[in-house]
């Protein structure tokens, strides 16, 4: 070996402490890069595979009753390469062995023929047989919080029937990705389940027959969405059509959009922080290297050695540290992506997971890992290559000392000595303080951002379950029901309070910017489910105008005293000018709040209600859940306390059960 590397050998075991340290932090940042992109480009890929096998729809509406004669007429729309019209209805479950409510979407399977669209992946069993009453398939993640397999059984009020079903197949499906029951804030797979059922049993149980609900379509390649859903909409109007849209408004597909957009984003926050202090930690470690091993650089050059060599030394040294930090990052990045990607698998129910191998993620780990120890050691290295033999060895000249202030401060009047000795230290190196400094804010913001997250959570939980939506439980009814169901729902047994809510589906525009949401109609000073603002105080509802979230209104570009035009969705179908009067907090998407009289005046309406928002006796719960399974109307129960509770629980993830597929992707 050569001299210069054998001194290279020594210097590593004599500074192994610092040299561990600098790598785990360059690691650090190599395993968050490969972590995020890593799992972020796996499940984009997971996802595009499902999508694309299982023909997820683009285009998505619902109506009140539509003909089947209609599906001609919307394969006729210019763009449109394949249809899927369907029954879709919600329904009240009622589960042996489980006391509390639980809630369904019943979707049709047709009777002949495959499904074009959102097609099943079946994970054991089979489709219903035509015209079996009984038989109905359930989404995994249902059966797998009750334990249920083929031949189990349970209950279900189908437009106020009581049918006893049996399960006959367990499936997956691209359009149930991510699943949450109606008026829920979290997904519980035990009170919520997606159910398909045939096509003939469903249409006869809701008098439906040559009719359809729901509408999936699949556009062609280039073909303009915003055009499609114009015309699809024309064509549902007549039959109660509530508004077709796309993907990006489609409730799983938007969860799964917003937590692949978290990781995207956590790729370019985290890993610059961790290189930042490698680069400072790497100036750190080789300045004061050189400054010790002064005397032995000037020997060297003494010897004939060029800078050239002296300085690739040094370089080999800073490029050890850098490879042990990328091999360690890359290691631990690969098995952390593998894990959070599994993790993503499971709380989002892909039925298998394509593992994504990129080279050039790594290669970008590594060269960005390499660029900040270079600019680290830069300052370090130009020291080494100024150095004249006959100057190197001798000792470094000592500092020129000079006030800082005039002779007539004095200083150590004021302060103790040793904190003058600090400040004349920091006033001397400018620079070197400031690189300290801005090292200890970058490790303090790593600590920060690792425990933002937690701590986000819990504020979230702390506003939403106990400060806003304060009620024990909602009540929501297939249909709108006339105001005074409030009443005849408070007399139910365990009832303490209740308020009515109502919600109308529409299409918010201003200027070119236009958004599909849904107002919410509540009492002014509401009790239970308030609105609270940045400040966490309760908002109290004017009696005329809209308040929207602050999201809504960025994305709009409208602040309070500007109008916006909203075209209703539902009853008497027009568009409207509304102001703005409000913009408040909102942690659950973007939404517009009115006074629930003013809402019924906007829709020209009596007063109505979609849902009852309840406070409960602990003590008759139990009667309570009893009390709603006979009740007809009800299409579905969210239990607040219940979902806070399943939150605040560990994550489930049991033993995944997918098919893993793993693939290169090019670069």
């Amino acid at each position: 070996m050569k001299v210069l590397d054998i001194k290279l050998l020594r210097d590593v075991r004599r500074l192994w402490a610092q040299v561990l340290a600098v790598a785990l932090v360059v690691g650090g940042g190599v395993a968050t890069l490969v972590l995020a992109v890593g799992s972020h480009r796996s499940l984009e890929e997971t996802r595009i595979a499902y999508y694309e096998r299982y023909g997820f729809a683009d285009v998505f509406a619902q109506a009140k009753r539509a003909p089947k004669a209609l599906t001609d007429r919307i394969g006729e729309i210019p763009g449109v390469a394949a249809i899927d019209t369907r029954i879709a209805k919600p329904a009240l479950l009622d589960i042996p062995g489980f006391s509390a409510p639980a809630s369904a979407q019943f979707v049709s399977l047709a009777d002949t023929g495959e499904q074009h669209l959102n097609r099943l992946y079946m994970r054991s069993g089979r489709f219903p047989a035509p015209g079996r009453t009984e038989e109905v398939v359930v989404n995994e993640p249902f059966a797998r919080a009750h334990g249920f397999v083929e031949g189990a059984r349970f209950s279900a009020i189908l437009n106020g029937r009581k049918r006893e079903l049996v399960i006959v197949g367990i499936a997956l499906s691209p359009e149930f990705v991510y699943t949450v029951g109606p008026g829920d804030l979290m997904p519980d797979d035990r009170r919520y389940a997606i159910v398909w059922m045939s096509e003939k049993v469903l249409s006869a149980a809701y008098d439906l027959d040559g009719a359809f609900s729901a509408v999936a379509v699949k556009l062609q390649p280039g073909a303009s969405e915003r055009d499609v859903v114009r015309r699809l909409d024309a064509l549902l109007d007549p039959y109660g059509g509530q508004a077709a849209h796309g993907r990006k408004d489609q409730t799983s597909h938007a969860w799964l959009d917003h937590e692949l957009d978290m990781l995207n984003n956590m790729s370019r926050t985290l890993p610059p922080i961790f290189l930042l202090v490698a680069a400072f930690l790497v100036n750190l470690t080789l300045t004061r290297l050189v400054a010790l091993e002064r005397e032995q650089i000037g020997l060297l050059k003494a010897l004939g050695y060029s800078d050239g060599s002296i300085v690739l030394h040094y370089f080999k040294f800073v490029a050890f540290i850098v490879v042990v930090g990328i091999v360690l990052g890359g290691i631990v990045g690969t098995w952390l992506g593998l894990h959070v990607t599994a993790l993503f698998g499971d709380f989002f129910h892909f039925p298998f997971l394509v593992f994504a191998k990129a080279p050039d993620v790594y290669l970008t780990a590594g060269a960005l890992s390499a660029a900040a120890a270079a600019i680290g050691a830069f300052r370090a290295l130009r020291e080494v290559v100024k150095l004249p033999p006959a100057v190197a060895m001798q000792a470094p000249a000592p500092p020129v000392y000079r006030r800082l202030l005039s002779a007539r401060i004095q200083l150590d009047r004021i302060v103790s000595q040793p904190t003058l000795m600090m400040i004349r230290n920091i006033a001397r190196h400018p620079v070197r303080a400031f690189f300290t400094a801005l090292g200890m804010a970058l490790a303090t913001a790593i600590l920060v951002v690792s425990l933002f997250t937690r701590d986000s959570m819990e504020h979230l939980t702390d506003v939403t379950y106990f400060l806003a939506d304060r009620q024990d439980a909602t009540i929501g009814f297939a249909e709108k029901r006339i105001a005074n169901v409030v009443e005849q729902v408070s007399r139910l047994p365990g009832v303490l309070a209740a308020e009515p809510f109502r919600e109308v589906p529409v299409r918010i525009r201003h200027g070119n910017v236009e958004r599909r949401i849904v107002i919410s109609g509540r009492p002014a000073a509401a009790h239970l489910r308030r609105i609270i603002d940045v400040e966490l105080r309760p908002v109290i509802l004017p009696e005329t105008g809209l308040a929207i979230s602050g999201m809504l209104a960025h994305i709009l570009g409208v602040g309070p005293g500007d109008s916006v035009e909203v075209d209703l969705l539902e009853g008497a179908r027009r568009s409207v000018t509304v102001p703005v009067v409000a913009t408040v907090e909102d942690y659950f998407g973007i939404r517009g709040m009115m006074e629930i009289e003013a809402l019924h005046k906007l829709m020209r309406e009596a007063p109505v209600v979609t849902s009852v928002n309840l406070s409960l006796d602990e003590n008759r719960t139990e009667d309570f859940y009893t009390a709603v399974k006979s009740i007809p109307t009800v299409g579905g129960v969210a239990l607040q306390r219940v979902s806070w509770r399943t939150s605040a629980r560990p994550s489930r993830c049991s033993s995944p059960r997918w098919r893993v597929s793993t693939r290169a992707l090019p670069a």
